[in-house]
C-alpha cells in the first residue's frame, strides 16, 4: 500500500486482551474518519473528530494514509487480535468508504479482529465479504461485530445517552452478524447521565442478564467525562459525579458472565473514583481481573478497608434522583 500523504490515526496502540483462556498480544486503532452520521451521544467526544466535508476519494486518501502509517509502526508478527474503532461506525459507507474496508482486510487477514458500528450497518451483504477477507482458518470466529449498546433499557438509552436505537434493534444486528459467521461483542456504559448511583448498578446488573443470549464478549466502560460533551456540560454545574469504583468491582463480581473493563480516567475526578486514597490498587486490581478473570481478585478488592466504603453505601442507600449527586 502506497500513499502520498503521512497521517497517524487518532490514537493507536499495543496492549493484552482476554480472549477465551488465552492472552493474546492487540492493537487497538482508532482512526479518524469521515465521522458520526449519528452524532448525539451526550457522552462521546470522539464525534467531534472527523475530517471536514470531503469526496469519498479524499476520505479514501486519508484513511490509507492512516493505515499505512499503522503497519510501517507495529509489525503484524507481533499482535494477533486488531480492535478498530472509528468516530462513530466503521460499517458506516459514508464515514469509511467501502474500498478502504477491503484495504482494511487484505491487511489484517489472518488476525481476530473486533470492528466498532452502529446497528443498522450491520447487514449480511457487508459482513459476508469482510470475514471471508479476513478469514484464513486461523481463528473458528474471525470477526466481531461491537456494538455500544450501552444499556438494555431503551427509557435510559434514548433519555440518558441519546444513543438513536432500541434494544430489539440491537438484537436484529446480533442476529444477523452470527447468521454471516461474525460474532458480537456488546459494549455497556455504567451510569450515564440523570442516574443515582444506585439506579445505575440495577441498570447494569439487568443489562448484563439481558444480552448474555445475544453477545459472545462484554466490555463495561464506566462513564468518564469527556470533553466538550453534554455530560462534561452538567458535570462542570455539579449535577453528575461519575461511578463509584466500589460499584464496578460490585458489577464484576456478580456478573454471570466474564466481562473486561478497563476504567479510563480511573481514581481521577473525571473518571471513576473513590476517594482518592484506595482508587490507585481498585484500578490496578479491575484492570488485571479483565486479564485473569479471577473472582477471588474482585472479593479480595471489595474487601479492602477504606473509609469511604461507608460513603458509598450511604449513597446507594440515600441518593434520590431529584438531589443527585450526593457527593463529588
Amino acid at each position: 500500500m502506497i500513499s502520498d500523504i503521512s497521517e497517524k490515526p487518532l490514537a493507536c496502540w499495543r496492549g493484552k486482551e482476554r480472549y477465551g483462556r488465552e492472552l493474546l498480544d492487540c492493537l487497538t486503532i482508532i482512526f479518524r474518519s469521515g465521522g458520526c452520521s449519528w452524532s448525539r451521544c451526550r457522552m462521546c467526544s470522539y464525534r467531534h473528530e472527523r475530517y471536514g466535508e470531503q469526496s469519498s476519494d479524499d476520505l479514501t486518501r486519508h484513511l490509507k494514509a492512516q493505515l499505512a502509517w499503522v503497519l510501517r509502526e507495529h509489525r503484524l508478527e507481533e499482535y494477533r487480535m486488531v480492535k478498530i474503532f472509528t468516530s462513530g461506525s466503521f460499517f458506516d459507507p459514508s464515514e469509511v468508504p467501502p474500498s478502504f474496508r477491503n484495504e482494511v482486510a487484505s491487511a489484517f487477514r489472518g488476525k481476530l479482529v473486533i470492528a466498532e458500528t452502529r446497528p443498522e450497518f450491520v447487514t449480511e451483504e457487508v459482513f459476508t465479504p469482510f470475514i471471508h477477507a479476513i478469514d484464513d482458518g486461523s481463528w473458528k470466529i474471525p470477526v466481531y461485530c461491537a456494538i455500544g449498546l450501552e444499556t438494555s433499557n431503551d427509557r435510559i438509552r434514548e433519555k440518558s445517552i441519546s444513543k438513536g436505537f432500541d434494544f430489539a434493534e440491537f438484537i436484529s444486528a446480533a442476529t444477523t452478524a452470527h447468521a454471516a459467521g461474525a460474532g458480537v461483542k456488546a459494549y455497556l456504559l455504567f451510569k450515564p447521565l440523570f442516574l443515582t448511583e444506585r439506579e445505575a448498578v440495577d441498570d447494569m446488573k439487568t443489562t448484563i442478564r439481558d444480552i448474555i443470549p445475544h453477545t459472545d464478549l462484554i466490555s463495561m466502560n464506566p462513564c468518564t467525562v469527556q470533553r466538550n460533551t453534554e455530560l462534561e456540560f452538567y458535570w462542570k454545574r455539579g449535577a453528575y459525579r461519575p461511578p463509584y469504583l466500589w460499584s464496578v468491582l460490585t458489577l464484576l463480581r456478580d456478573s454471570p458472565v466474564h466481562m473486561t473493563c478497563d476504567p479510563l480516567g480511573g481514581g481521577q475526578k473525571r473518571g471513576p473514583h473513590n476517594c482518592g486514597t484506595c482508587d490507585y490498587e481498585l484500578v490496578k486490581g479491575i484492570r488485571d481481573y479483565s486479564l485473569n478473570a479471577d473472582r477471588d481478585l474482585i472479593g479480595a478488592l471489595l474487601d479492602s478497608p477504606c473509609d469511604c466504603k461507608q460513603e458509598w453505601e450511604f449513597i446507594l442507600d440515600n441518593e434520590k434522583p431529584y438531589c443527585m449527586p450526593l457527593t463529588r
